[in-house]
């Protein structure tokens, strides 16, 4: 309503209403200052965040350490890159169990093929999905429920991920080394078609936005992020939450837990693993929009007034500028809070635009003809925040081909 206010206020050629001008300006600077200030200080980390997680060899003393579980539901066109990832993973890893959903597209007989190569490898087919869970995080407690005890670790890795060779021995060594309970990676996105080339980095912002770059740490457990294509926990810890069972409600079940975790007591972080694990999500910009998009608000691992001010933090911060800098640049009132006003949300263009470039190096473009269109997806940040809130206000009905109750 203020932005619809000030664009008929900018267009008027009326000198008379210059104080009304002015003072939704006003109004308007002050909205949008408090958020602006936030931003600047989650920013202001990057520079001194962990550098990417590099890959490393096994060493002796982590023979055996890693049971990894990946949860599938009808998985077989996109899962053959993920178990030769994990099949070159080092002798670190004891087990790797695939908890099949009683997939009907053969995903569980790809899966018994690459266990005639690696003997690592074991398919087990979850029970009937409880009411009271959602079908991913019951897939990985049942994964965790039957792993080996002798595992020190328990790592969770999603059927779409592309793992990179030292991928599991560097998390494990990071951990160890310096007392982590719980890591997850931000991975590299492979991107292909024009759509989701234009679309998926302006979603991927609404995450540095809110919760800064990948490989700063959370100033509170309320705003710890995690990514459960790649998330690594202690077996001890896991224990001691119960398995997943914290998480067994919600449709962002990685963030759920890893804030679980940090509330009571859990050194919990997330890095930049980009130099370790690529994977290709969602296919076009349909797919893209409907299925990250309808997770993205965090909502099942926030309270409410947290997913509201996080949704404001994005329309002044992420949308409201592309609205806001041309209607101010195109007043021709010289009060000094327009251009006040031109000059704030000028900024925050810089800043995205900026952005834009620090997050090239998490994207794998090589399969993309049109690739140079990622450099047009901020054009698309008011979608993106349009879907984040359309996300907010709605809890999934369907997920991977299940049906949930409203």
């Amino acid at each position: 309503m203020l932005t619809g206010l000030l664009q008929f206020s900018l267009v008027s050629t009326d000198p008379a209403p210059a104080l009304g001008w002015s003072a939704i300006a006003t109004a308007l600077l002050v909205l949008q200052l408090p958020a602006v200030l936030v931003l600047l200080a989650r920013l202001a980390a990057g520079p001194f965040r962990r550098p990417p997680l590099a890959p490393q060899r096994a060493t002796v003393g982590e023979l055996g350490s890693v049971s990894v579980v990946v949860p599938t539901l009808n998985e077989r066109d996109r899962l053959s890159p993920c178990l030769a990832g994990l099949s070159a993973q080092g002798y670190e890893v004891r087990e790797i169990l695939v908890v099949d959903s009683h997939s009907t597209d053969g995903t569980d007989g790809l899966v018994k093929q690459t266990q005639t190569q690696d003997p690592r490898f074991r398919l087990i087919y979850d029970d009937p999905l409880p009411a009271d869970w959602v079908g991913r995080p019951w897939a990985l407690h049942t994964g965790f429920l039957n792993s080996s005890p002798d595992s020190r670790w328990v790592l969770g890795i999603d059927a779409d991920t592309q793992p990179q060779p030292g991928l599991i021995a560097a998390l494990v060594q990071a951990a160890e080394a310096e007392g982590w309970d719980l890591i997850s990676l931000a991975p590299q996105f492979i991107l292909k078609t024009p759509g989701e080339l234009l679309l998926q980095p302006s979603l991927l912002i609404t995450l540095v936005y809110r919760f800064g770059p990948a490989g700063s740490s959370a100033a509170s457990p309320e705003r710890v992020m995690a990514n459960g294509q790649c998330f690594l926990c202690r077996r001890e810890l896991l224990s001691q939450l119960g398995g997943y069972r914290a998480a067994r409600q919600s449709f962002c079940d990685d963030v759920t837990l890893a804030r679980y975790a940090a509330q009571r007591g859990a050194k919990v972080d997330f890095w930049d693993g980009s130099r370790l694990l690529k994977v290709r999500m969602y296919e076009g910009l349909a797919d893209t929009w409907r299925e990250w998009g309808r997770s993205l608000d965090l909502k099942d691992a926030a309270q409410p007034a947290q997913v509201a001010w996080d949704l404001w933090f994005l329309v002044a911060v992420q949308a409201a500028p592309w609205l806001l800098f041309p209607l101010a640049m195109g007043s021709a009132d010289p009060t000094l809070p327009i251009a006040l006003l031109s000059w704030l949300n000028g900024g925050l263009l810089l800043i995205r635009l900026g952005l834009q470039g620090a997050i090239a190096s998490s994207y794998d473009l090589s399969s993309a003809p049109y690739g140079w269109l990622f450099w047009l997806a901020p054009l698309t940040d008011i979608a993106a925040v349009v879907r984040i809130a359309l996300s907010s206000l709605q809890r999934p009905t369907q997920w991977r081909g299940r049906q949930y109750p409203q």
